[in-house]
């Protein structure tokens, strides 16, 4: 164990934007335990603008990514020795990105104890995550405790909901400008449902999609927002035709990055998904969440549960009777009808 606390840090999760997401609760639990410190994240570029927007983070250093040539990993190599850091936290480890670590001579690199990589770190903890018995959010968590642990910090108190904050006003002038621009009762609900995916998991059809949307019902009317993201299009716009006139809604589109995008989820009243990023995203603004899992013991509801306070999501899965990953077999009443229960103050579909 070392007594000096790190005074530059790089945290390591350099995969999906819903993965990315979860490390938040991590990156905050050190933010608040180490002050001082310095904290870098290592990012695909895709990510970069919306790490940027965490009060936990002073800077993102970009991954060129696995596929990347020699001259790339060995500029990152060199970017990456040139900072200097005390410690390197890997939340997601390769063994690409322990050797990047250990030629730069980070003195405390620590990652899970898996596979080949974990060789390439002087510290590692044992979390067995491919039985996914916890959700990633809390193995994230698990290993910035064994790094304030490794540095006698045992007073770190666990991050609570909400794990990413825009201030008040700016998402209710946002809200009011969006309200305006479509057309739509500022006293409507949004229900923001999200039909893309970013593929690591299967997710419900169009059709399902369509038929929840008609089956949600509140008391003082709602409006249907239909997100997407870059190359998402296709999927709202044609659960927006199939809804026709029958539901109120709207189609958003998000061109301006990932910050605007994540500041109208801020806004949303209930945000409907597949596991995905913008869920993620939801989750850790402490929206109100319903998402949609495979059983796949990879990708399981518990597995990709989403950081919001319990109280505010709810998880639907495939059937037990059907295969793990055939979203087919979700029952969209059900859940419809749930969704009504505990988010809209209604107790039955009508």
């Amino acid at each position: 164990m070392t007594k000096v606390s790190p005074r530059k840090l790089l945290v390591v999760r350099n995969d999906k934007l819903g993965d990315f997401m979860l490390a938040l609760p991590c990156l905050n639990l050190l933010r608040a335990a180490l002050p001082d410190c310095e904290i870098h994240v290592l990012v695909p570029k895709y990510t970069e603008s919306i790490a940027l927007t965490f009060d936990a983070v002073n800077r993102a250093i970009i991954d060129p990514g696995a596929d990347a040539g020699l001259s790339a990993q060995r500029a990152l190599l060199t970017e990456i020795k040139a900072q200097r850091y005390d410690a390197m936290l890997t939340l997601y480890s390769t063994p690409r990105i322990g050797l990047i670590g250990r030629f730069a001579g980070i003195p405390y690199r620590i990652a899970p104890a898996s596979g080949i990589a974990q060789l390439y770190y002087n510290h590692r903890l044992t979390q067995r995550r491919s039985r996914s018995e916890k959700p990633e959010y809390i193995y994230n968590l698990d290993v910035g405790l064994k790094l304030l642990c490794d540095h006698h910090i045992h007073s770190a108190t666990l991050p609570a909901a909400p794990h990413l904050y825009f201030a008040d006003d700016e998402i209710a002038a946002l809200r009011s400008a969006f309200c305006t621009e479509h057309r739509i009762d500022p006293t409507h609900q949004l229900i923001f449902i999200h039909a893309g995916s970013g593929g690591s998991a299967n997710n419900l059809s169009i059709d399902q999609y369509v038929q929840l949307a008609q089956l949600l019902r509140s008391r003082q009317g709602h409006t249907i927002i239909l997100s997407a993201g870059p190359g998402e299009e296709a999927g709202a716009t044609q659960v927006a035709t199939q809804l026709g006139n029958d539901v109120a809604h709207r189609v958003y589109l998000s061109r301006d990055g990932l910050p605007a995008f994540a500041k109208h989820i801020a806004f949303a009243d209930l945000f409907i998904s597949g596991s995905t990023g913008p869920l993620h995203i939801a989750g850790a603004l402490n929206c109100k969440t319903a998402a949609f899992y495979t059983r796949r013991r990879s990708a399981t509801a518990l597995r990709w549960q989403t950081c919001n306070s319990g109280e505010r999501r709810l998880a639907f899965s495939a059937a037990i009777e059907a295969e793990a990953e055939d979203m087919s077999s979700v029952d969209i009443e059900s859940a419809a009808d749930e969704i009504n229960r505990h988010f809209m103050a209604l107790h039955t579909v009508e």
